[in-house]
């Protein structure tokens, strides 16, 4: 349970959730999902987020996430890590086609948001305006921590209209144990880019989010190396998330298909 809890925790905190609505989530999470608090479903640490989690209560955690860490996509810098485009391979445009190709009709399934939130997909941060709203589903998130199944992405990623939704593309995650060479079975690393979150500093125990300076700590903050995290009296997470990474089937040129 605690590692679900950690998980619907940091993304809400990058989203700008309130406690309140992360508690929401969680349970409905476990009453539809109830084979996910297994253990070994999740490759996240459970640890410091949930102390953070209940160092002030709920009610005292909710206001300056919005303002300091609302950004689910962050250029490249010390809290990102991507992995290098390598030269192409005899194979690898037709491996990635095939992906493609297995996508596709999934993301036609999905055209319709209403039937991705019936069949499970949950959106990260609905009242925080984003760019792209990440819809995630826990079951296929799970099911990537063991095989790589192009038809079942951990996430769609849609564009907010005046009616509603609008699909644009999807993410694919892989454990963070993963190697690049790994990386590279699932999708080539000379068509696509895989990107974690690392070097996070979380404020001292005892401070809550409003009180703390984002400036310095969190995935936005200056704080990357662990020696400048205990100078400050934080919590270090060298590592944050799975590798992920972004796929935009619709569009016709063929580098922003895989474009981070």
């Amino acid at each position: 349970m605690k590692k679900i809890h950690w998980i619907i925790v940091l993304m809400a905190v990058l989203a700008g959730l309130s406690i309140s609505r992360i508690a929401a989530q969680q349970n409905q999470l476990q009453k539809q999902n109830p084979a996910q608090n297994a253990p070994g479903k999740s490759d996240m640490p459970a640890r410091d987020m949930d102390e953070m989690q209940h160092d002030d209560g709920p009610n005292s955690q909710a206001a300056a996430a919005n303002e300091e860490m609302s950004d689910m996509l962050m250029g490249i810098g010390p809290h990102m890590r991507m992995t290098d485009l390598r030269k192409a391979q005899p194979g690898d445009e037709e491996r990635a086609e095939q992906i493609l190709e297995k996508l596709r009709p999934t993301m036609e399934e999905y055209k319709d948001y209403h039937k991705a939130l019936d069949e499970g997909f949950k959106i990260f941060g609905p009242q925080v305006p984003q760019d792209v709203y990440h819809f995630t589903n826990y079951r296929y998130a799970a099911e990537a921590q063991f095989v790589f199944n192009p038809a079942h992405p951990t996430s769609l990623l849609y564009k907010k209209v005046t009616e509603g939704y609008v699909l644009k593309g999807a993410m694919y995650t892989a454990p963070k144990r993963y190697t690049e060479e790994q990386l590279n079975e699932r999708v080539p690393l000379s068509v696509a880019r895989w990107h974690e979150h690392v070097n996070l500093c979380f404020p001292p125990k005892g401070i809550t989010i409003s009180q703390a300076n984002w400036k310095e700590f969190g995935l936005k903050g200056s704080i990357a190396t662990e020696d400048a995290c205990d100078a400050a009296g934080g919590r270090w997470i060298p590592l944050v998330f799975n590798w992920m990474v972004h796929v935009y089937p619709y569009e016709t040129d063929p580098a922003k298909i895989w474009a981070h």
